[in-house]
């Protein structure tokens, strides 16, 4: 007799998470999602299996050298303009209502 695995996600999984998530289902979509699930979590475990010991980690798939900026500032400093458009300040800070006491 060839007995097939345990299903990763059945419908009653996906059924219980719709409700925890108050998520209306119906019976077509539970299907669908078991479905998708299913074949993600497939996806992932083939992942899992694989070898990656003598893989170095990458940021980017692509092989390419990042071009850098000089770190120089562009515009001035604008604070005494961009104060005078503001009611209250005080040694060059800003003074807000107090929120925390």
């Amino acid at each position: 007799m060839n007995h097939s695995p345990k299903p990763l996600i059945t419908a009653d999984d996906v059924r219980k998470v719709a409700h925890l998530a108050r998520l209306k289902v119906d019976a077509e979509t539970v299907n669908k999602y078991v479905d998708n699930l299913t074949h993600i979590l497939e996806m992932i475990a083939q992942i899992n299996e694989q070898d990656t010991q003598n893989i170095k980690p990458m940021y980017s798939s692509l092989d390419m050298t990042l071009t850098l900026r000089e770190d120089i500032a562009t515009t001035t400093n604008q604070r005494e303009l961009l104060q005078k458009l503001t009611p209250y300040t005080e040694s060059g800070f800003y003074l807000v209502p107090q929120v925390i006491e």
